[in-house]
């Protein structure tokens, strides 16, 4: 499903990532562990194509010049220079560190923007499946997504994800700074 071969970002001089080869196959879950400044994250964004937006921002402000080498294919194609937008289309979704929502829009406003690809239907059918897996939140979907726990707003960052229906879900820290019953609640709906 996911090829990558002698992946290779630097930012600026400084290696991000140097000589990184990973397969992920169909159905298949892979963890990558690091200590702090490995390039995990770094991993993550290259792979959902965040760095290419990062690459045009830096460009425009003249800033740090990010560099991308190397090979990832999906599904046998080489999406290296594809957008974000059009990765996800395609099936690839971040559910990113640090629980990125909406905190002025409620919950069922944060899944139903998620969801912005899909048809009114499958929005319907995806938020009864998303309650299923995250029962917590079906009581707090009127209620701003800003004041929720901080366990409560992981739940949704990862629930947003799966509006998206992806086929290769990337997880940056999903247990950070979550209890034991927040960590067991966030990982049974990852092996669900």
């Amino acid at each position: 499903m996911l090829e990558v071969e002698n992946l290779m970002v630097f930012f600026e001089n400084a290696l991000a990532l140097g000589g990184l080869n990973l397969t992920v196959k169909q159905g298949e879950i892979v963890g990558v562990v690091g200590s702090n400044s490995a390039g995990k994250t770094t991993l993550l964004n290259t792979l959902s194509g965040l760095i290419n937006d990062m690459r045009t921002q830096a460009g425009r402000r003249g800033k740090e010049r990010i560099s991308v080498y190397g090979q990832i294919r999906y599904k046998g194609e080489d999406i290296i220079d594809w957008p974000t937008h059009q990765r996800v289309k395609q099936g690839i979704v971040l559910s990113r560190e640090r629980h990125p929502i909406f905190p002025e829009s409620s919950v069922l406003e944060n899944l139903k923007i998620a969801g912005y690809r899909r048809s009114k239907r499958e929005i319907r059918d995806q938020l009864t499946e998303t309650f299923r897996i995250f029962p917590t939140l079906h009581p707090l979907g009127k209620r701003k997504a800003g004041f929720l726990s901080g366990g409560e707003q992981q739940m949704l960052a990862l629930a947003m994800a799966l509006m998206a229906r992806p086929s290769l879900l990337l997880l940056d820290e999903p247990l950070l700074g979550l209890s034991p019953l927040m960590q067991t609640a966030v990982m049974a709906a990852v092996f669900i």
